[in-house]
């Protein structure tokens, strides 16, 4: 029987794992996003080394990411900062200040379908196969992001050799861009929630950015472990060198930073509506509230 048949035959099982499966790399991602705060081990070269050979795993050049992510780190919630490793976002006046064609995009890149649709997939699939946004930063994302795309390639070139082409996009796919959804979501919602802080340059604060800038994500349990307790944002940007496991203990000797950003699972549905940070008011806004408002 042929790996194509054998698939077809097992359809049912393919679709009943590739939920859990895309779940364990979520997880993984996020062991990796820990050896990139260097907090997985104790040493550097063992967080680096780790996390390069997950990067292979998750699509995600490891070098790269880490630099970018780093400069969101260092920059979330500063509205004069924005660009680098982050979701893009507009305030109510520059995005008026657009022309229509310049509007249309932003409209679209906002929208629900692309942005945890086809957002997700671009960003694993595409984006990260070259060093976007760090193009004239030296040698090392370039380093780092062909050296991923060329393990990739072996890797998925020993899978098609050993099952064939169509088996392993069947299994594969789904898996990546499922957990590419999820991941995007996740960022997503730990940044872009109503309570959330953005100020401008001067007056930007590392401390209230990460606190008041940051949710807390409060999810079941078996989501936590999937996602790595990542949903403990806040105290995440506050102190990125807690590791994932310690982040639930912070939570339990500091109450007081449950309800802080805190947004559950049923709650984070209404922030897909929000697109524009109001300067005047002080809040992320939906397109319709920012019209009425003009």
């Amino acid at each position: 029987m042929s790996a194509m048949a054998a698939v077809n035959g097992w359809w049912w099982v393919v679709g009943l794992v590739t939920i859990p499966a895309a779940g364990f790399l979520v997880r993984l991602f996020m062991l990796q996003h820990d050896c990139g705060h260097g907090n997985l081990f104790s040493r550097r070269s063992a967080n680096d080394w780790t996390g390069r050979f997950m990067g292979v795993l998750t699509f995600t050049p490891y070098d790269y990411w880490r630099r970018t992510h780093a400069f969101h780190h260092a920059n979330a919630g500063n509205l004069g900062q924005r660009g680098i490793g982050d979701i893009q976002t507009l305030t109510v006046r520059e995005y008026r200040a657009l022309p229509w064609r310049g509007r249309l995009r932003y409209r679209l890149y906002r929208h629900p379908a692309v942005m945890f649709g086809l957002g997700p997939a671009w960003l694993f699939i595409c984006q990260y196969r070259l060093p976007f946004g760090l193009m004239r930063a030296g040698i090392q994302p370039w380093v780092s992001t062909i050296s991923t795309n060329f393990c990739i390639a072996l890797l998925a070139a020993a899978l098609i050799w050993l099952m064939g082409l169509n088996p392993f996009l069947m299994v594969q796919m789904p898996i990546v861009l499922i957990a590419a959804t999820v991941g995007v979501w996740l960022f997503y919602v730990q940044h872009q929630f109503e309570e959330t802080h953005w100020s401008d340059e001067k007056s930007w604060n590392f401390q209230r950015a990460a606190l008041h800038g940051s949710s807390h994500y409060e999810l079941p349990v078996v989501l936590r472990w999937f996602t790595g307790n990542i949903g403990i944002h806040h105290v995440h940007h506050l102190s990125s060198k807690v590791p994932f496991y310690r982040l639930p203990e912070i939570l339990r000797d500091y109450p007081e930073l449950r309800e802080t950003g805190r947004v559950t699972l049923l709650q984070s549905l209404r922030c897909i509506k929000l697109a524009l940070w109001d300067e005047r008011d002080k809040r992320l806004v939906s397109f319709r509230n920012a019209r009425r408002a003009g």
